[in-house]
């Protein structure tokens, strides 16, 4: 029986090394090598996607907390009291804006 066993250990072990040995050849022909690199260029995409989206998240929750305006979104601009000075309405009967010559 110990005889059985080891051929069996054995042959396990030939098998396991066999396609382990195969799997590392077939890494390093044109297709592998093209197939890693594929795999390493789209981890990276994703990576920077990632990377972009927590970004803005943590730019808005930021914004958020200062008070302003989200990314992407128009920003009202406070003004001071000068614009609203030329906005009222004239009025007519003020000694300034009475025209000359009606009399």
């Amino acid at each position: 029986m110990s005889r059985a066993l080891w051929f069996a250990a054995g042959a396990g072990a030939g098998v396991w090394g066999l396609t382990r040995a195969r799997r590392a050849a077939e890494a390093f022909t044109p297709e592998g090598l093209a197939d890693r690199l594929a795999g390493l260029s789209l981890g990276l995409h994703l990576f920077g996607e990632e990377v972009r989206a927590g970004m803005d998240e943590k730019e808005n929750e930021l914004r958020g907390r200062l008070g302003l305006a989200p990314h992407g979104q128009q920003q009202h601009q406070i003004t001071s009291g000068h614009d609203e000075l030329d906005r009222q309405p004239v009025d007519r009967d003020h000694p300034h804006h009475q025209r000359e010559g009606n009399d």
